[in-house]
């Protein structure tokens, strides 16, 4: 078709030439309207027109593609559309009405559709020669049609059509209220109220569609030929356009990235986008370096997974599988180009990864495909700039940010499991010691272990476990060195000193961040001392945070895993006692970790008393899910791996190590029966034991692992209605003829004994009886087996009719104290009996007495009581005729020396409790000479069984026992530490039950307890107040709260406390009077405190004032020696921080907010709640202090001036520390007392002026940048809590200066304009500190810390949109020498720094 004839639908020769000047005055930036006529007819033009003429001009433009006679061509498309009478001008005007009319939001299909066809016409033209001649080019109508393809494509394409298809296509035009958007954007600019959309059926979208490839297929065109070189903005636009254009369909199969490709090949609308950015990098359209600069630039936001506007922040597309495909697509596009331009690249790939790092948020799946970015990435760079990288990763794993730190883990174990290479392959040699594996894993990885910030140290030792499983044998070594004893040490040159990013510097990420280099210049070493790391993990595993824990037991069972670390139980233990954690999920991991030690350890056997021990008492656990996950486990290595028994087939691993796991449950670990025992009740309710499982579980009942088989039995014969009794029966039979069984196996069998009874003969049960009885008076059997015996004996006899059941019992176990009866008495009555004592038959003799008797009591006769009560004393003539009673003032241990040793006597008490326990009268009569024994008594043994035998008559004649609960509460303070810790359990345990009530003092004796000597003592009674009593009776701390202050300290002149009756023995044992104990009753307050609600501290305020201070200012309480303690002690108990609400402090204290717009973002509702509650709260404990306590506070302080009491100053500190929260009300709280009221006001400014010196000299430490490690530990961020906490002691080293680091003290550029002015400055990070932050270095000691970001200098300075960080007020420019010279020279002011210590001294002087 001819070119003239498909021109003739534009109507040029119609278009007026006023309009035409019109449109070009406006510079295309307004449609201007056309006569109505002409307007109608081209606004009916359909999109066939328009293609027709495209193809008219497209074959003009191939013409001239062709190398010969391509001027003619060339001249003669301009010359016809001269000779034609057709005007350039108009041409252009008219295609710009259909432009312009497209790009209105209101523009229905036809009219988007023509205008994107125009703005492809246009285009087009202007990559003909000689459009510049012909004054074809427009810069603003150019950029209006490089941009059409986002004002003509629905944002919303695809999620809001009608469900007609034809009604929308004829509807054309016709509009409706907006629906809400669904883009693929997590957070989105809602646009204005009220703007009204067009809808679009599938139909409408296909011709968009097809338009849309026609205009950047024309782009694509015009980039071909027409060179952008002198108009940047044009390129940059273009950049910017194919960026968005990446998003505007899926892609089917790979794409590839060739140069030179046809276009009508590319499918897709992405592949042109990449196209045409490929086509960008040509040296005609501008500085390739640019070039590189903007579209790696553009292609960031792309890997990143964000949509960044114009202006403001970046938000987070959902990373569906569209987003991810582009994404990926982006970083194969970005290595080709790499690949392709090699040198020239590689500076701007490195600015990429650095902004990738430097911008990545803290979602863990955008952190995840980040890393996996950053890795690809990697993988292009040769070694010396791969080392380049890995450098600025290490100073950027040091940035105050968390996220910034948390993200230089994730790529570092993405790194690692790429290929490590090799040093020589470096051509820097100053470089090379970053490439290996080891670098990576010791000083990046390893060194976010003392992170201040709970979610890094937990990321970071989660992937140290995993890097046990990276293939690489460097990366393994490199963590065997850490743990191991021979480890080396990995120290870096010229690193000493840590810096972080000033918080200030990096607040905003989100702003406007030039694509320049990040560089983060920072020194830091890097201990690797094995004893330390350990320590430091295993103090780890104990962190209040609970990921901490976590990962932190996730990375020990991977070092024991591994064998990095002995495999000893401490370390062992560590695992099985965080089975028992507080937070559930750290039980479970715990539960995880043991469980994968045995799978990879089943024949250690320390592993498996481990696995045991963790796993055996979760059955018991509160959460069930816990519960359900230690069933499990114990169902499938213990219950599932049961077989029927072979001899002539060996038993493979897992049938082994259920049996290893069996005899442990046996022998070592019998202290875990209790809870194995209730994991089979569970069972039993689950029908778990069929009879199958019976079967084999007795074939094992004769094999060399019979033990764990009878074990097993003595759990399952209960819950089974059908046994093999003739099996059993045989072993009892061999049990009895055999010397050789153990004593667990004997009492296990006992127990299956007794638990069938029921279902033998009676002459079988008879056989068994004198079997049992034969056996028992021999007297040979072990303590726990005639235990067992009598009880299985108790268990044949036992019938419906309770009288012949007491019948057999008189029978069997009376014969059995008569036996024991008469051998007492020939030791006891004979003179020289004691003296040919066999130690071990007559302490067997007094338990079989103890145990029968318990069944029979009417066969215990008085001289059997007395028999051992003569164990206890000593020889009497009242054992012949039983009438002179035993004094019940003096103790055991007052009669004549007993040639019995101890470990008879202690028996023998026991004896005598269980007699007591049937025969009150007895209880009468001893229970004096018991609690005297406690007192005066010397054998440990003899007076802890006194305290069991007290405790369990408790129980069964609590009225009797209850007078002498203070006899026994005494032994909390007795001096043997095994006896207060008994003591304490049993105390809890009536407690628990309500056996014993908190009478008299109880309470205070337990708090006594809280600051015992014994770490593991003072553990346990906190344990037992908080998770065992405090939920039964809530209310008990601060019902006791205010007599505490009067007991500790001996007081009892109040008229209410403190009046209960001690002696004066109790009083001096539990005394906490002086100042000598004053730390440990500060201890015990601050205790109770932390566990009050805030309703009880209010009250316990209120109570305070009225009892204790309103005493001494009504005068009711003398202001004597010991008043003055006791109100001394008050007013600082008051002081205390937990006496302060927590509905007010818990906002004020937590200032740490490192990551408020990533970590507290969750918490943001809860803070808003809080705020709430606290103004409400803070406005009612306002009004009470007004009402109760400045009245009191008031008539004090007149008596303590009037008696010029030291007590003035307590007071003062009291309302100091009180009034912090109410700084400008001090005259509204004061209005009584002016005078108090400006002293008060004196005493906040003072110290708040204090409070600022010793930040400044914290901050000003010249002690900052000493190896001490008792103050910090290596690879910690300074301030962090953790880093402060010694791990073990150190000898103290001397602080010494910093050492000079030339390769760190780099001048920083801050701004072009200010570039001369700054060439000679040294910023020096965090001089001016930051509140709440915390350095230690000299006040003008250089940190060496410069956050740079050039482009193509040397230097570096981070812009963001409210100029550079150089004008930060954190940074002092400090002048060099020759400007010092210059300044004095011309008679300036020097600087006059002065020690705040000095300050301080002086201030107080004067």
């Amino acid at each position: 078709m001819e070119l003239i004839p498909a021109l003739q639908f534009l109507k040029l020769k119609e278009i007026p030439q006023a309009w035409v000047d019109t449109v070009w005055d406006v510079e295309f930036t307004e449609s201007k309207p056309l006569d109505d006529p002409i307007e109608d007819d081209l606004t009916a033009t359909g999109d066939k027109s328009f293609r027709n003429l495209y193809q008219c001009l497209l074959a003009h433009a191939d013409d001239q593609q062709q190398p010969a006679g391509r001027d003619k061509v060339s001249q003669s498309i301009w010359a016809l559309l001269v000779e034609n009478g057709v005007s350039v001008k108009s041409l252009v005007a008219t295609l710009s009405f259909f432009v312009l009319a497209g790009k209105a939001k209101v523009a229905n299909i036809r009219q988007r559709v023509s205008g994107l066809h125009a703005a492809s016409l246009y285009l087009l033209l202007l990559g003909l020669p000689g459009s510049i001649a012909n004054k074809v080019l427009h810069e603003v109508l150019l950029e209006t049609c490089l941009d059409m393809t986002s004002h003509c494509w629905p944002q919303d394409s695809g999620k809001k059509r009608k469900k007609d298809n034809l009604k929308s296509s004829q509807a054309e035009g016709k509009r409706s209220k907006p629906h809400r958007k669904d883009n693929p954007e997590m957070e989105v600019d809602e646009e204005e109220e009220g703007e009204e959309e067009l809808h679009f059926s599938g139909q409408d979208l296909m011709k968009i569609r097809d338009a849309v490839v026609l205009l950047v297929q024309s782009i694509l065109r015009l980039l071909q030929t027409f060179p952008l070189k002198n108009t940047p903005q044009s390129a940059s636009n273009c950049t910017r356009i194919f960026s968005k254009l990446l998003y505007f369909e899926p892609t089917i199969g790979e794409l590839t990235f060739a140069a030179g490709q046809d276009l009508t090949k590319l499918r897709s609308v992405p592949e042109m986008a990449f196209y045409g950015l490929q086509l960008l990098f040509s040296p005609k359209h501008g500085d390739q370096k640019e070039s590189l600069r903007r579209v790696f630039h553009r292609l960031l936001y792309v890997i990143l997974m964000m949509n960044k506007g114009n202006r403001g922040r970046p938000t987070l597309l959902v990373p569906c599988q569209d987003i991810l495909t582009t994404r990926n697509q982006a970083i194969n596009f970005v290595c080709h180009i790499v690949e392709d331009l090699k040198e020239l690249a590689i500076p701007f790939l490195q600015i990429l990864l650095q902004h990738i790092c430097f911008q990545m948020v803290e979602k863990s799946e955008f952190r995840t495909h980040g890393a996996q970015a950053v890795g690809m990435l990697t993988s292009r760079m040769a070694s010396t700039d791969y080392a380049c990288f890995v450098k600025w990763l290490f100073n950027f794993s040091r940035h105050s940010k968390m996220v910034c730190r948390l993200f230089s883990v994730d790529v570092v174990m993405v790194l690692l499991e790429q290929s490590e290479r090799r040093m020589e392959e470096c051509t820097d040699m100053e470089l090379a010691h970053f490439l290996p594996h080891k670098f990576l894993i010791q000083n990046l990885l390893f060194a976010r272990r003392m992170d201040h910030s709970s979610t890094v140290q937990g990321h970071a030792l989660a992937c140290l476990a995993h890097c046990l499983e990276l293939p690489s044998f460097n990366a393994t070594r490199a963590v065997h060195n850490l743990f191991s004893a021979t480890g080396t040490q990995t120290m870096l040159e010229g690193e000493t000193t840590e810096g972080n990013l000033s918080s200030q510097q990096t607040q905003k990420i989100y702003r406007t961040l030039p694509f320049r280099t990040v560089e983060i210049s920072t020194t830091d070493s890097s201990s690797c001392d094995a004893k330390e790391n350990l320590a430091l993990l295993l103090q780890r595993v104990q962190d209040s945070k609970t990921n901490v824990r976590k990962s932190s037991l996730q990375a020990l069972k991977g070092l024991l895993k591994h064998d990095v670390i002995p495999m000893s139980w401490e370390n062992l233990a560590v695992l099985s006692e965080r089975c028992r954690d507080p937070a559930v999920s750290v039980r479970k991991k715990a539960l995880q970790c043991v469980g994968e030690l045995l799978t990879a350890k089943p024949e250690c056997r320390v592993v498996q008393k481990a696995w045991l021990q963790g796993v055996v008492p979760a059955v018991v656990d509160s959460e069930n899910s816990v519960q359900e996950k230690a069933l499990e486990a114990l169902d499938q290595v213990l219950l599932s791996q049961v077989k029927l028994y072979s001899t002539t087939r060996h038993l493979d691993a897992n049938q082994r190590l259920t049996w290893e796991l069996l005899e442990l449950l046996c022998n070592e670990c019998q202290s875990l029966s209790r809870y194995f025992s209730r994991a089979f009740t569970i069972w039993s309710k689950q029908n778990k034991f069929t009879q199958m499982f019976i079967t084999n579980l007795i074939s094992h009942t004769e094999s060399d692992h019979a033990a764990g088989a009878w074990l097993l039995l003595s759990k399952v014969v209960t819950s089974s209605s059908r046994l093999p009794y003739d099996k059993i029966l045989d072993a009892w039979d061999s049990m009895v003829s055999s010397k050789h069984v153990s004593v667990t196996t004997c009492c296990h069998i006992l127990c299956v004994m007794g638990d069938i009874a029921v279902h033998l003969t009676e002459d079988t049960k008879a056989r068994v009886v004198d079997d049992l009885m034969s056996w028992l008076k021999t007297f040979t059997l072990s303590l726990e087996v005639i235990s067992a015996a009598v009880e299985t004996l108790y268990q044949l006899g036992n019938s419906k009719d309770v009288k012949q059941t007491q019948s057999f019992l008189n029978q069997h176990c009376g014969e059995l104290v008569s036996f024991c009866e008469t051998y007492l008495a020939g030791i006891m009555l004979s003179e020289n009996g004691a003296q040919d004592l066999n130690e071990e038959l007559m302490v067997k003799h007094l338990h079989t007495l103890g145990v029968a008797s318990l069944h029979c009591p009417a066969r215990v006769g008085k001289r059997m009581v007395l028999l051992v009560e003569s164990v206890l004393t000593t020889h009497s003539d009242k054992l012949t005729d039983c009438q002179e009673e035993l004094p019940a003032s003096l103790p055991l241990s007052q009669f004549k020396a007993n040639s019995l040793s101890t470990r008879v006597r202690a028996h023998g008490v026991i004896t005598l409790g269980k007699l007591c326990l049937q025969h009150e009268e007895l209880v009468q009569k001893y229970l004096p000479v018991f609690a005297r024994e406690l007192e005066v008594g010397t054998e440990v043994a003899v007076r802890n069984n006194v305290v069991v035998i007290m405790c369990d008559l408790c129980v069964r004649y609590t009225n009797i026992v209850d007078h002498y609960i203070p006899n026994i509460s005494a032994c909390l303070r007795d001096t043997e530490a095994v006896i207060r810790e008994q003591t304490l359990i049993m105390l809890t345990n009536l407690l628990q039950e309500e056996f014993v009530k908190w009478k008299g003092s109880l309470f205070f004796r337990f708090m006594v307890a809280l600051v015992d000597p014994v770490p593991a003592i003072a553990s346990l009674c906190e344990y037992c107040l908080l998770y065992l009593l405090l939920k039964k009776n809530p209310e008990m701390f601060s019902q006791h709260f205010i007599e505490c202050i009067f007991h500790f300290n001996s007081y009892s002149k109040h008229k209410s406390y403190n009046k209960f009756p001690q002696s004066e023995r109790e009083k001096d044992r539990f005394s906490l009077k002086g100042a000598q104990h004053r730390e440990k009753r500060f201890r015990i307050y601050r205790f109770l405190l932390e566990h009050f609600t805030d309703t009880q501290r209010f009250n316990i305020t209120i109570k305070i004032n009225q009892t204790v201070l309103a005493c001494f200012a009504d005068e009711e309480l003398p202001l004597d020696a010991d008043g003055a303690e006791i109100l001394s002690e008050t007013f600082n108990i008051l002081s205390l921080k937990e006496m302060k609400l927590q509905a007010i402090s818990v906002l004020s204290g937590n200032t740490a907010g490192e990551e408020p717009e990533e970590e507290n973002m969750v918490n943001m509702a809860k803070a808003v709640l809080q705020a709430a509650q606290k103004k409400v709260v803070s406005q009612v404990q306002k009004k009470a202090f007004i009402e109760n306590s400045v009245p009191l506070i008031i008539s004090l302080k007149s008596l303590l001036e009037q008696k010029h009491s030291p007590i003035l100053r307590d007071l003062m500190a009291y309302l100091q520390v009180t009034m912090q929260d109410y700084p400008n009300e001090v005259k509204e709280f004061f209005s009584g007392d002016e005078q108090l009221a400006a002293e008060v006001e004196f005493a906040l400014k003072t110290a708040e002026k204090d409070r600022e010196m010793e930040k400044q000299m914290d901050n000003c430490s010249l002690a900052g940048d000493a190896k001490t490690p008792t103050a910090q530990v290596q690879g910690s961020v300074p301030g962090s809590p953790v880093s402060s906490r010694p791990l073990i002691p150190f000898c103290f080293a001397t602080p010494q200066l910093p050492h000079p680091n030339p390769l760190s003290s780099r001048l920083a550029h801050i701004d072009r304009s200010r570039q001369e002015e700054h060439t000679k400055s040294i910023a020096l990070e965090r001089t001016v500190m930051p509140k709440g932050a915390v350095n230690d270095r000299a006040i003008s000691t250089p940190k060496g810390v410069t956050i740079n970001l050039t482009f193509d200098e040397g230097v570096s300075a981070i812009f963001s949109d409210r100029g550079s960080l150089g004008r930060e007020t954190s940074v002092l420019h400090v002048q060099t020498p020759e400007q010092q010279q210059q300044q004095q020279a011309a008679g300036l002011r020097q600087w006059n720094v002065q020690s705040p210590l000095r300050q301080k001294k002086k201030s107080k002087f004067n």
